[in-house]
């Protein structure tokens, strides 16, 4: 904790490693055996769950949840009050809008990008993403969207619409993959 900021209302868990110049403020609570690299923000309310690593540059803005188990990578960014399931992997450059929900044992690939705007501009909320659903590189999930359990989402997929469970979507807009 050399060189870091913790709030003293911070409840940190036995065996937590946290890194340089790091501020962790009020009312964050973070699980038992977490490593959280350098220059990483964990704003007021954020919960990480135990056996989590949060690597460099990390942004997790008020009242997000992360599971245990989980691996959150450099530079990802949640805008607040996000819920992360357990298991879940993150990779760099990802980010979450605010009102996300990843249900546990997802994957999402390097830049995947959530939104929560309407075409108004309206807060509406951010995507619910169901179980084990993979994610891929550089895919844009639009606000609203609803993707079921064990969903596939390609690299560089538009996702506008609802995604049925044990499906695969690709392309711009996200289609269908037809299975032959």
């Amino acid at each position: 904790m050399k060189n870091s900021l913790v709030s003293s209302s911070a409840k940190l868990g036995p065996n937590v490693k946290i890194g340089l110049f790091c501020i962790i403020e009020d009312d964050v609570e973070i699980g038992e055996n977490v490593v959280i690299e350098n220059y990483c923000l964990l704003k007021r309310g954020v919960k990480i769950g135990k056996n989590t690593v949060i690597k460099s540059y990390v942004e997790l803005r008020e009242d997000t949840i992360i599971g245990a188990d989980c691996y959150i990578d450099s530079k990802v960014s949640s805008s607040g009050y996000c819920n992360i399931g357990d298991r879940v992997t993150l990779r760099y450059e990802s980010i979450l809008a605010r009102g996300v929900q990843i249900g546990d044992d997802c994957y999402f690939s390097p830049r995947v990008m959530t939104n929560n705007l309407d075409d108004e501009m309206n807060q509406i909320g951010g995507a619910k993403i169901g179980k084990k659903c993979f994610i891929g590189t550089n895919a844009v999930i639009q606000h609203g969207i609803q993707i079921g359990d064990n969903v596939i989402i390609g690299a560089m997929a538009f996702v506008n619409k609802d995604c049925d469970s044990q499906k695969t979507y690709v392309g711009i807009p996200a289609k269908l993959l037809k299975q032959n």
